[in-house]
C-alpha cells in the first residue's frame, strides 16, 4: 500500500482553459485585495457541479499520473518537478484552481532521502515541551516546502488508552492532557493564528497542517486498529476531544476523520460528531477529510454498498474524499446523489467552500508552483541538532542502579573497553521506527542519513576506549573480554498502524537473549528501542541501567549524549508501564492501576563534571 505523496486535486475532468486574456485579472477570486469571503464566493459561484465534486476528490500520486513514480532516494528537485507538474495540470483547468498537495509527515519530512527524522510522538510526550514541540513543527514544515508541498497529514493527536495498538507511538501519551499541550506543534508548521478559531497559514515557510484522527482512534477494544472505542459520551469528551477543541483554537486548517467506531458506529458516517459536533458546536472552519478509503470501510466488507458509503460519509460532514484511485466512479456517484436530491447541493457547496479557504490561506492562487527557495533547509545541520536535542529531551531513565547511592549512569567517558550490543545498536531503521521512506519503515542504514547509537557512542568517548560491537555476543564471549561496561540496544522491529497490533508486547529474539547473555556477565545498561513499554519482567532484576529511548529518529547521538553525561536526564513516562499485558488497558487514575513504572516515572541525573 503506497501510504505517501498523496496530490489532493480538484483538476480532474475540467474544461481546457483557453489563452488568458485581461478580463481574467478582472475576477475577484483571483484579486488578492479582496476579502478571503468575496473571493470564496465568487470562484464558487463560477463552478459547475462537476468542478464542484472535482474539488471533493484527493487521489494517490500514482493515479494522478501512473507515469511518475519516485522512490525514496528521489531528490527535493524531482519532488519539486513533480508537484509542479500535477499543479501545471491543475492550473490549466477552465478556472484555474490550483491543487494542495499532502503528504504524511508523521515526525519530520520522514518520506524523503537526506531529510531529518524527529522522534516520533511517543518520545515527544516524554519531553513534556510545548515549546521543543512546536520548533520541531517549524523545521518540519521547512524540510517540507524543499520539497515542494504545502500540507501535511499532521499532528496525531490521539489518546493511546492500550499499548497494544500499532499506532501508540502516533500519540504523545495516554493523558489527554499531555496530548492537548503537544497541539502547539501546530502553531509550528501553521504559524500562530492571529485570531483563535480561525484556519491559518503564516506563508511559503509554513504548511497546512491535518489533525487526526477524529475522534477515539486510540481507545479501540484491546488496541486493535481501526476497532470500536467503547466509552461514553463524557469519557468521549474528556479523554478523546480535548486535543481538538485546542487545535481548532490554534487554526488547524483540516482535520483528518478515524478509520474506528464509537460505540458500534463508523466516525466516517457520524454526521453528530462530524457535522454537529466538530463543525457546529466547536465552530471548525476548515475542511474535513476522510483516511485512505476510509469511507470505502464504513460497510464491512469494505465497498460492499460504494454508493451508499459515499452518501453517508458526505452526509456526516466529510469535504474532502482521500479515494485514492476510483476517482471516475466516485464522481459519476456523487453526480447522481446530487441530481437525485439525496445529497443536497448546500452539503456540496459547503464541502468546496472549505476547501478553497485552505487553497487561498495556503496563497496558492498567488503563488501555485514550488520553487528551490528552501532546499537547504533539507536535513540542515540547524534541525539535526534540534532532533537531537529532543532525542536527550525524550529519554527515560528507568533504574540507575540498585539504590542511589551507587548510580551506574552517567558513564564514564574514559574507561578501558566498553561492549556495544544489541539489534538495534547499529540500525538506522530500527531506529527511526515506521513511517520512514516506507509505510512500515526500513532495516538498516542505507536508507537514510543519520547517526546510529553506536556511532554516538564511539564518537562520545575518549579516544582511549575501545568500543567492541556485537550484535548478538553469547555469554563465553561477554566473559572472555573483561569488559568495563556494557550497553545493550534492543527493542521492537519498525511497523505501522495494523501491522504493530501486538497482544503480547515482549521484547522480539535476540533482544532477550542478548540481554541474558550480556547482563548476567558485567554491569549493563540497557536501552529499549520501542514505539511503547515492553515486558521487562523478569529481567529487571539483572539489568544495572534502563533507559526508554523509544524511536529517537536518525540523530542518535543524542542517546549517547546523557548516557555519557554531557546532559543529564530529564524525560518522564508519557505512558505508564505495566508488568503484564494482563493488567491492560491500564491508566493513571484506574482503579485498578499497579503499574511496573508509573505514568511521570522518570529518574533524573545531573551531567557529568568535565574532567
Amino acid at each position: 500500500m503506497v501510504r505517501v505523496s498523496i496530490p489532493l486535486v480538484g483538476f480532474l475532468l475540467l474544461c481546457c482553459l483557453a489563452s488568458v486574456t485581461r478580463a481574467e485579472t478582472l475576477l475577484k477570486y483571483k484579486d488578492p485585495k479582496q476579502p478571503l469571503n468575496v473571493r470564496i464566493r465568487d470562484l464558487l459561484s463560477r463552478m459547475t457541479l462537476a468542478e464542484k465534486i472535482g474539488q471533493m476528490v484527493q487521489l494517490d500520486r500514482v493515479a494522478a499520473t501512473p507515469e511518475i513514480m519516485r522512490d525514496y532516494s528521489a531528490t527535493p528537485q524531482d519532488w519539486i518537478q513533480m508537484v509542479n507538474g500535477f499543479q501545471n495540470g491543475s492550473l490549466s483547468s477552465r478556472l484555474g484552481i490550483p491543487m494542495i498537495y499532502g503528504i504524511d509527515a508523521v515526525h519530520g519530512h520522514n518520506n524523503v532521502y537526506k531529510a531529518t527524522v524527529f522522534p516520533h510522538n511517543v518520545g515527544l510526550g516524554a519531553t513534556r515541551d510545548p515549546h521543543l514541540v512546536k520548533r520541531i513543527g517549524a523545521a518540519t514544515a521547512l524540510e517540507v516546502r524543499a520539497t515542494g508541498i504545502n500540507y501535511v497529514f499532521a499532528p496525531c493527536i490521539a489518546v493511546c488508552r492500550d499499548p497494544r495498538w500499532g499506532r501508540c507511538y502516533e500519540s504523545y501519551s495516554e493523558d489527554p492532557t499531555i496530548v492537548r499541550k503537544m497541539t502547539e506543534i501546530i502553531p509550528g508548521l501553521q504559524g500562530d493564528a492571529p485570531k483563535k478559531g480561525v484556519p491559518y497559514i503564516g506563508g511559503r515557510d509554513k504548511v497546512a497542517a491535518c489533525a487526526k484522527h477524529f475522534v477515539g482512534d486510540g481507545g479501540t477494544v484491546k488496541g486493535i486498529d481501526e476497532n470500536n472505542t467503547v466509552i461514553d459520551y463524557h469519557g468521549l469528551l474528556s479523554i478523546h476531544m480535548p486535543g481538538y477543541y485546542h487545535s481548532i483554537i490554534k487554526g488547524v486548517s483540516t482535520i483528518m476523520v478515524s478509520y474506528s467506531s464509537w460505540n458500534g458506529r463508523k466516525m466516517h458516517a457520524n454526521h453528530d460528531l462530524v457535522t454537529k459536533f466538530l463543525k457546529d458546536t466547536l465552530n471548525f472552519r476548515g475542511f474535513v477529510i476522510s483516511d485512505w478509503e476510509g469511507v470505502d470501510r464504513i460497510t464491512s466488507p469494505a465497498r460492499s454498498n460504494y454508493t451508499y458509503s459515499v452518501l453517508k460519509g458526505i452526509s456526516a460532514g466529510i469535504d474532502m474524499l482521500m479515494l485514492p484511485y476510483n476517482h471516475t466512479e466516485f464522481i459519476d456517484i456523487v453526480t447522481s446523489l446530487v441530481k437525485s436530491k439525496a445529497i443536497p447541493i448546500s452539503r456540496i457547496n459547503d464541502a468546496v467552500r472549505r476547501i478553497l479557504k485552505v487553497k487561498f490561506i495556503l496563497g496558492l492562487f498567488e503563488n501555485p508552483l514550488a520553487d528551490q527557495t528552501f532546499l537547504d533547509q533539507l536535513g540542515s545541520q540547524a534541525h539535526r541538532d534540534l532532533a537531537r536535542e529532543a532525542v536527550r529531551k525524550s529519554l527515560v531513565l528507568l533504574k540507575n542502579g540498585e539504590n542511589l547511592d551507587s548510580p551506574v549512569l552517567p558513564l564514564p567517558k574514559n574507561t578501558s573497553r566498553i561492549l556495544v550490543a544489541g539489534t538495534h545498536a547499529n540500525n538506522l531503521g530500527y531506529q527511526c521506527g515506521g513511517w520512514t521512506l516506507t509505510w512500515q519503515g526500513l532495516r538498516g542504514n542505507n536508507n537514510s542519513e543519520g547517526t546510529t547509537i553506536l556511532s554516538g557512542i564511539s564518537t562520545a568517548v575518549d579516544p582511549s576506549t575501545e568500543i567492541i560491537y556485537s550484535e548478538s555476543p553469547n555469554a563465553d564471549f561477554v566473559k572472555a573480554n573483561n569488559f568495563s561496561y556494557a550497553i545493550v540496544v534492543v527493542g521492537e522491529p519498525p511497523y505501522a498502524e495494523m501491522a504493530g497490533d501486538n497482544l503480547n508486547l515482549t521484547i522480539p529474539e535476540p533482544g532477550l537473549s542478548t540481554i541474558t547473555n550480556v547482563c548476567e556477565s558485567v554491569k549493563c545498561v540497557v536501552v529499549i528501542v520501542s514505539g511503547r513499554p515492553l515486558v521487562i519482567e523478569p529481567y529487571l532484576s539483572r539489568i544495572d541501567a534502563l533507559v526508554a529511548a523509544w524511536l529517537p529518529g536518525t540523530e542518535g547521538q543524542g542517546v549517547a549524549d546523557v548516557i555519557f553525561g554531557d546532559y543529564g536526564f530529564t524525560g518522564k513516562l508519557p505512558r505508564t508501564w505495566f508488568k503484564t499485558v494482563d493488567q491492560l488497558p491500564m491508566n493513571v487514575g484506574d482503579d485498578h492501576y499497579d503499574p511496573l513504572f508509573p505514568f511521570g516515572f522518570g529518574l533524573t541525573t545531573e551531567p557529568a563534571k568535565s574532567s
